[in-house]
This record gives C-alpha cells, sequence and structure tokens, in this order.
C-alpha cells in the first residue's frame, strides 16, 4: 500500500508530499488541477518511460520518491532472490532524472529506512 508519495521538479510541480494514512484516500479537483501529472509522477517511479518532458522547465533534476507498506505480502523471497535488501515493513522506490543528458538520464533507486 502506498504510504507516502514526494514530487520535486516534475512537470508543473515544484515540491509536493502526500501522505496517506489508512483507510481509504481520494484525491479530487477540478480539471487541469494536476491530479493526472500525480499519477503520471506514480508511474514513473513504477519504471515507466521517461522522457525530457518530465522535467519542470528550467530545473536541472526531477525527483519522485514513494513509501509503500508491504508489511502484508510476504515480500522476501522476492527480494532475497534478486539479490536486494529487504526490509519486512517499509519499501522506498525513489526515481531522478536529469536533463543534463541527451535523452534524459534516469537513475532508480531502491532504499531502505535505517534501522536504529
Amino acid at each position: 500500500m502506498l504510504k507516502s508519495l514526494f514530487i520535486q521538479n516534475f512537470v508543473l510541480i515544484d515540491n509536493l508530499d502526500i501522505r496517506f494514512d489508512k483507510g481509504f484516500s481520494v484525491i479530487t479537483g477540478e480539471t487541469g488541477a494536476g491530479k493526472s501529472i500525480i499519477l503520471g509522477a506514480l508511474s514513473l517511479v513504477l519504471g515507466q518511460r521517461a522522457d525530457g518532458k518530465s522535467i519542470k522547465k528550467g530545473s536541472d533534476k526531477c525527483v519522485i520518491e514513494a513509501i509503500f507498506d508491504v508489511s502484508k505480502y510476504q515480500l522476501e523471497p522476492f527480494f532475497l532472490s534478486n539479490d536486494l535488501e529487504y526490509d519486512a515493513d517499509s519499501c522506498i522506490l525513489r526515481r531522478e532524472l536529469y536533463a543534463s543528458a541527451n535523452p534524459v538520464h534516469s537513475s532508480m533507486i531502491l532504499r531502505f529506512p535505517l534501522r536504529s
């Protein structure tokens, strides 16, 4: 389940940090409010192909980060078989797009929460 979504310099969005609480969440707004842009950012962090139009005009870099609660999905075998560090509670996906490259340079980062 998606717990939060952070978007920076994506299309028209300067900075957006959305937290989703337990239960049902709805994103509403008038036509042109940016609902589709938010969904586009989520698609991008999940692996959709990127292009130069994704980076906000005048910015060098676009960042999208999604934090998922994976505690109910028994994903340990998947992570271990793909030689990835496993955290039983959260998975953080981060995608960075850089305007300096042509075509757009993109990096996908799989991060895990720090343990105390």
